[in-house]
């Protein structure tokens, strides 16, 4: 039932957002540059790798020494608009189409963080990662890397056909009132470091 749903909201909504998917793709273009897409391994259920898409919200700008510039240093104003209005994820929607991604699921996070999680953290990989999930409708950046893991694993605990349906109109409900897009005040999640963390990545 589950992947039936996924099948049938993510092809509808690829269909229905597909000329806004292309007038975001030339505006990535002007704005960033090439290539348009973000794409980074990803890992999903039972810690399975895969390539997750979504648009670029940031330059490559480098500095002398040839490394990408912070976060923030890279960030336009284009890129906030999108990641506020979270049209950057409209092709993570290819994912779900393909069954990397689920609509409501855990929030896949990097590959280099698999050895860094703790018993209970690992407990996130059991399902099917989402493009939105509980922890995104609680706090979303906002919270800490322990409240979001918590959060994780209580839906994969919790999971039902009905959590899933108030969290997707939850996070309609985020998404208009832009609430919890950043972590006190940064353009994106601080890096996982296990019990301590600082640097920023595109989580």
């Amino acid at each position: 039932m589950k992947r039936a749903i996924d099948l049938l909201f993510s092809l509808t909504g690829f269909i229905i957002l597909f000329p806004v998917l292309i007038l975001v793709a030339i505006l990535v273009a002007i704005f960033h540059g090439f290539p348009v897409l973000f794409t980074q391994n990803r890992p999903g259920k039972d810690e399975k790798i895969f390539k997750m898409y979504k648009f670029r919200s940031m330059t490559n700008e480098k500095d002398i020494e040839g490394n990408l510039l912070p976060n923030d240093k890279r960030m336009t104003a284009f890129g906030k608009f999108l990641r506020h209005s979270s049209l950057d994820e409209i092709p993570s929607l290819i994912n779900i189409i393909k069954g990397d991604l689920s609509l409501v699921g855990p929030r896949p996070l990097l590959v280099d963080y698999l050895e860094l999680y703790n018993d209970f953290q690992k407990q996130r990989h059991n399902v099917k990662p989402g493009l939105t999930g509980w922890a995104q409708v609680n706090g979303r950046n906002a919270i800490s890397w322990e409240e979001r893991f918590k959060l994780d694993v209580w839906y994969v605990e919790n999971k039902s056909l009905w959590l899933d349906i108030k969290i997707l109109a939850k996070t309609i409900v985020k998404v208009v009132s832009r609430d919890g897009i950043t972590h006190e005040g940064d353009v994106a999640m601080p890096r996982f470091k296990g019990s301590h963390f600082s640097k920023q990545t595109n989580s």
